[in-house]
């Protein structure tokens, strides 16, 4: 049938979606801006409406600048998200036809830039960066469900996802598992490089444990989705071995081997007279998981790069330290660095290898 450009025009009128934008903004902390706002009891990533004739990354800028007073250059989507008409519960006078909501990358903010935020006179009441796990507390379920995919999409780095009311189409391993939706283990202690002084207990030895292709060894708590390094808590048989500790830790959690170590350092807890050592090292086998000698399950398996691997956990300013420790031990081991990446999931039978090194 041949339509009019007038009867074209209304058929797709009659199917048109609402256009929002908002941006996910974080700290060095890894928290997330959530905006207090005097129109709901529940918080907001910062965003609003898209205007006729504006580009949803132009509304972005502008809601940034209209709340919170910076100015942003946004390039970067991190999700888009088909809301559908019944799932915000609003009102039949509405007539809420269903959204198509952006979702960009603010990016981290560090303490002058989120010093010069200033707030408008009415709609924003206040702000706060928050763990990610509290953003179900304080959001709305379909904008905390939109949020901490976004934030797993840019932790992933695989590019923007598609969403059905905050929900991924096609799930990664991050949503899969649900990393950040629990709380992360805080360990904002000072990093000390070299050995640990004598006198001083060891608490836990971890090691960032290299694939050939520079990526290292994370797993995934499948009850939590929390984050750790490969490791174990020092007891009674390991005879104050660090190294020893690890070798257990490694074999017993992760169904992992590994090469000569390099020493990295150890983190001092003001509270306690402990040190928890970080080793480096190159995997040199891994096999089937195993499941944890506790709680009885296994633990999921990803590859990320040290840089993902850091945005999973909360280690506060003197991660950054770690980190350029890891990227001299990688160096020192002969790895490359490995480039921005999906985190992966891994098998036996997947692990990647190298004639020289078998992880089969």
């Amino acid at each position: 049938m041949t339509m009019t450009d007038e009867e074209y025009g209304a058929l797709r009128a009659s199917a048109a979606l609402w256009a929002g934008t908002s941006v996910l903004i974080t700290n060095g902390y890894g928290e997330v801006l959530v905006q207090h706002v005097d129109y709901l009891e529940t918080c907001l990533l910062p965003g609003g409406g898209v205007d006729p004739g504006e580009s949803p990354a132009q509304g972005a800028a502008r809601e940034v600048m209209e709340e919170l007073g910076v100015a942003v250059v946004v390039e970067c989507g991190l999700a888009v998200d088909w809301v559908s008409a019944g799932s915000v519960g609003a009102p039949a006078a509405m007539r809420f036809p269903g959204e198509l909501l952006h979702v960009f990358d603010g990016g981290t903010w560090d303490e002058e830039r989120i010093g010069a935020i200033r707030l408008p006179e009415q709609e924003i009441r206040g702000i706060e960066f928050v763990e990610p796990a509290r953003l179900s507390e304080l959001m709305a379920p379909r904008d905390a469900r939109r949020a901490l995919s976004a934030l797993r999409a840019r932790v992933n780095g695989a590019g923007a996802v598609l969403l059905e009311d905050g929900l991924p189409i096609v799930p990664t391993v991050l949503d899969r598992v649900g990393v950040l939706r629990t709380p992360r283990a805080r360990h904002r202690f000072p990093f000390r490089a070299g050995p640990v002084p004598d006198g001083l207990a060891v608490r836990e030895s971890w090691g960032w444990l290299f694939a050939p292709d520079g990526r290292v060894l994370v797993l995934l708590d499948s009850a939590t989705g929390a984050a750790r390094l490969p490791g174990g808590t020092a007891g009674p048989s390991d005879d104050g071995d660090p190294a020893g500790v690890l070798v257990r830790g490694v074999a017993e959690e992760a169904g992992a081997a590994f090469g000569d170590l390099v020493m990295l350092g150890h983190l001092t807890d003001p509270d306690q007279p402990v040190a928890r050592v970080r080793y480096a090292a190159a995997l040199t086998e891994l096999g089937p998981a195993r499941p944890d000698p506790v709680t009885g399950a296994a633990s999921v398996r990803v590859l990320a790069t040290p840089e993902q691997a850091l945005e999973l956990f909360d280690w506060g300013a003197t991660a950054a330290e770690q980190l350029a420790a890891v990227h001299r031990a990688r160096e020192r081991l002969g790895i490359p660095r490995a480039a921005r990446q999906a985190v992966t999931e891994v098998c036996a039978a997947t692990a990647p290898a190298r004639p020289d090194v078998n992880l089969g």
